[in-house]
């Protein structure tokens, strides 16, 4: 793995494991709770609106599970 690409993931890594980043993912799981319930929902433009906020959220909830995965195929490539 080219040393940038790994100092990004060490650098990730490092910011994914603060209590900062724990309470910020807690508390966007709270929200998209919130976006998530339909019965809020008015008209098609305020759907398409939850939708694309949703979609937001959804990657930074799942932004630690995709590096780790990226960064564990990285890792097996240099190994075979």
């Amino acid at each position: 793995m080219a040393p940038d690409l790994q100092q990004f993931y060490e650098d990730t890594f490092s910011t994914m494991a603060t209590p900062g980043w724990t309470a910020l993912v807690e508390d966007l799981t709270k929200i998209k709770a919130n976006i998530n319930n339909i019965y809020m929902v008015k008209d098609a433009q305020n759907l398409s609106f939850r939708q694309g906020q949703l979609d937001i959220l959804d990657f930074v909830l799942n932004r630690k599970a995709a590096c780790e995965q990226a960064y564990e195929e990285l890792s097996n490539e240099e190994n075979v």
